[in-house]
């Protein structure tokens, strides 16, 4: 038999083998101890298609022109699979050379090499199962039986131990997960280097983050200059002094700090300035700036790019869920780096950034190691889900401790998520370690920035019905109502002038920006007297992280402390009034859903009842988020024991909590693409070449604009009456003659008219 290949087109599998462990291990290179891990990556990567020296693997290849031949799950059968060699292999190879430890910690190499296809197993009704089948036993036979090189088989002078693991018990999850993403973006990186050689190049190209901070010192100049000499105020000078306090603490020894301003203050780029200067002043590869919603992800991205276009146009990556791209673009290095974030500033959400932390599917986790020796900055940190917040802080922990990771909380409404504020250790509630704040005094920087005044219901306990509600509104010329739900958002719109504007979740993306620009063209048409009508806008809570609009009067339903400073963000937010703007708190009809928009709710009523200090006094927040916590579960989906490490067989259940770390539960979603009339045509064209070529990736991602999401019963009950198409699964599209997209409120799903013809029976 000619000499073995790793892929079709005459990729040799020695070569693969031996390039894919120097690569995974040079990824390791960041961890500490860095000559520890380099060898547990290296043999991972070079023992990780030890299957594919078997004869059947070979004819197999050799019979296909395919290029993904070689994909374990699909089609192709026993002979195809290869991954399991290679795992038992290291089990036997260092449990002969080291005794009953050697095969234990080999188990490490075994979850690595095993799943790289699959992704990370679970050791308890999966890997462990798995390696004891007569088919994996018979691959490793197979395999050695066409004597392999002894540089392949050798594990050289490599000991394997675990008590180097960074963060011991607690981090061997997270430190197994890291290890893979090295093994499995080696893997991708070598197969596509083959199979399309300009690949590599077009991953480079990006500028360093030293020519970023350049460029970022040169816009500021320029953006204070035209401050000074087209509109000082006392707000620009306070953030040219929050900016000033970023830069100077930048040189602070790596670790948790907290960017305490309040909304308006600047944080966006305040918190950027510090992320570049500590980078440069402490070696750090990257910047990844996270966001709580994808609502705004493309408004803080923009103005990242306008700040950076004198780099070029492919400066970061905006990594989400609907990051636009043309079908021309479709191999641009900004989408291929969106792959593994192998580049200066990534820009992404919460979503990406922390199931991504926590996943076992192998495109999630081989973004991993870009992670180490980073800077983290979580904008509205506030908005870290409480259910998950356990997990995601002792993973920040792990990462800051052992990984070189600086992580910023960006927050108006609490100091930081430290143990001694926030957290009851003697219920085993762990905070994060020792949080540094950036601001000098937050309590004067709260004052001087005190733009609102906020009035509190005479009677926690008695709502104000909509209709009274309505009435004071109407009587308002330029005002925002923030409510909690979708529901009352509707209510409350049908109760106003026909003339008011409504936002919320059931507009398509495009809708909503269009809305939204709408609202900032006529508040500054307002500001300058050449807009007298009147402006009314009723939304949900959407509008209250990142949405930069500024109105004179906002009200907000009874909500959560931070909920209600967020609202009142959106109220005299540039200090343009000559007093202060007004924020009114009203008890809505309806108490908030049960859940955390409910416990919000009580804790902040808790917290203000009887006080007669400011309601959005900063040192309130402690007293109100101390409450909160302590009244949610912070593992609601018990994630933690999933990662807990059995010490006697390092089981750990890596798929069960994937599955279980779902910061949005899609198993009782539906998208559905809406018939947006603004964008009519574009959107046509896109459905049909949906209809003709499919769900590629560029389409997808550009439909995403006019999708929106609603519970999958909703959806369901909506295609059976013929409201909606099924034209590939999990994607719901709007019938054309259906009227059911209001161009006002977007998707009408309450009260679904019935149409007997959609009906098939």
């Amino acid at each position: 038999m000619s000499e073995p290949l790793a892929h079709s087109g005459g990729h040799l599998l020695a070569a693969h083998l031996q390039a894919v462990a120097g690569m995974a291990a040079g990824f390791s290179e960041a961890f500490e101890p860095a000559a520890v891990t380099q060898r547990w990556a290296y043999l991972a990567g070079l023992w990780h298609d030890l299957g594919k020296y078997r004869p059947g693997f070979q004819r197999y290849l050799l019979q296909s022109d395919n290029p993904d031949a070689h994909i374990e799950g699909k089609v192709g059968g026993r002979e195809k699979t290869h991954s399991a060699a290679g795992a038992l292999w290291a089990m036997r190879k260092l449990g002969e050379a080291h005794g009953s430890n050697g095969a234990l910690a080999a188990r490490v190499l075994a979850y690595l090499i095993a799943s790289h296809h699959a992704g990370l197993y679970d050791w308890d009704g999966g890997l462990k199962e798995r390696l004891e089948e007569a088919d994996c036993q018979a691959e490793l036979q197979e395999a050695l039986a066409e004597n392999p090189p002894e540089s392949i088989l050798n594990h050289g002078d490599f000991v394997p131990g675990l008590k180097q693991i960074p963060g011991g018990p607690a981090g061997f999850a997270l430190w197994v997960r890291l290890l893979f993403s090295c093994l499995v973006d080696a893997d991708f990186l070598d197969t596509e280097a083959h199979f399309d050689a300009g690949k590599p190049a077009r991953r480079e190209g990006f500028p360093a983050l030293d020519q970023m901070l350049a460029v970022f010192d040169e816009h500021m100049a320029a953006k204070a200059a035209h401050v000074a000499s087209t509109s000082a105020s006392p707000v620009n000078t306070l953030r040219a002094d929050i900016l000033r306090q970023c830069r100077e603490k930048a040189a602070l020894p790596p670790g948790f700090f907290s960017l305490t301003v309040p909304t308006g203050g600047g944080k966006t780029l305040s918190s950027l300035a510090f992320a570049l200067k500590h980078a440069q002043a402490h070696g750090k590869r990257r910047v990844i700036y996270a966001i709580p919603y994808t609502s705004i992800i493309e408004q803080t991205a923009d103005v990242f790019r306008e700040v950076f276009k004198a780099l070029g146009d492919e400066v970061l990556i905006e990594h989400h869920s609907q990051a636009d791209a043309a079908e021309k673009d479709e191999t641009a290095r900004s989408r291929l780096a969106c792959e593994n974030w192998d580049a200066p500033l990534v820009v992404t959400t919460n979503v990406q950034l922390f199931e991504s932390l926590f996943a076992a599917k192998t495109s999630r986790c081989r973004k991993l190691h870009n992670l180490v020796g980073s800077v983290i900055v979580l904008d509205e940190a506030q908005q870290l889900p409480p259910e998950f917040l356990q997990p995601i802080l002792d993973a920040l922990n792990l990462l800051v401790k052992h990984y070189g990771v600086t992580v910023v909380l960006c927050t108006a409404t609490q100091p930081a998520l430290n143990t001694t504020d926030y957290f009851d250790v003697s219920k085993n509630l762990r905070g994060l370690d020792k949080v540094c704040e950036i601001i000098d005094d937050p309590d004067a920087l709260y004052e001087k920035l005190k733009r609102v005044d906020v009035e509190l219901p005479g009677d926690w306990q008695t709502p104000t019905p909509w209709a009274d509600i309505a009435t004071q509104l109407a009587a308002q010329d330029c005002v925002l109502a923030i409510v909690s739900t979708r529901k009352a958002a509707r209510e409350l719109h049908r109760l106003l002038p026909p003339d008011t504007l409504h936002l919320s979740a059931l507009m398509c993306g495009a809708h909503r920006k269009a809305v939204i620009d709408n609202i900032k063209t006529r508040l500054r048409a307002k500001r300058d007297g050449l807009d007298q009508r009147p402006l009314r806008v009723v939304s949900t809570q959407l509008v209250e992280a990142g949405v930069d609009i500024d109105f004179p009067v906002v009200y907000r339903a009874l909500a959560g402390l931070d909920s209600i400073a967020q609202a009142a963000g959106r109220c005299n937010r540039e200090g343009r009034m000559d007093g202060k703007g007004r924020v009114v708190v009203f008890v809505p009809p309806e108490r908030p859903p049960v859940g955390h928009l409910r416990k919000g709710a009580d804790a902040c009523v808790s917290t203000l009842h009887g006080k007669e200090a400011d309601p959005l006094a900063r040192q309130l927040f402690a007293t109100y988020f101390r409450q909160f916590y302590h009244s949610v579960n912070l593992d609601g989906k018990g994630v933690c024991p999933l990662l807990t490490v059995e010490p006697k067989t390092l089981g750990v259940q890596f798929r069960a909590a994937a599955e279980a770390f779902r910061l949005i539960d899609d198993q009782d979603s539906a998208t559905v693409v809406v018939r947006y009339a603004e964008q009519r045509d574009e959107l046509d064209k896109l459905l049909a070449t949906l209809a003709s070529k499919g769900p590629e990736r560029w389409l997808m991602r550009k439909l995403q604009r006019y999708t929106v999401s609603i519970h999958k019963r909703v959806a369901d009950k909506m295609l059976a009456q013929g409201s909606l198409t099924l034209p590939m699964p999990g994607l719901y599209v709007q019938q054309d003659t259906d009227g059911l997209y209001n161009p006002l409120l977007g998707l009408q799903i309450e009260n679904v008219p019935f149409n007997p013809s959609g009906l098939v029976l």
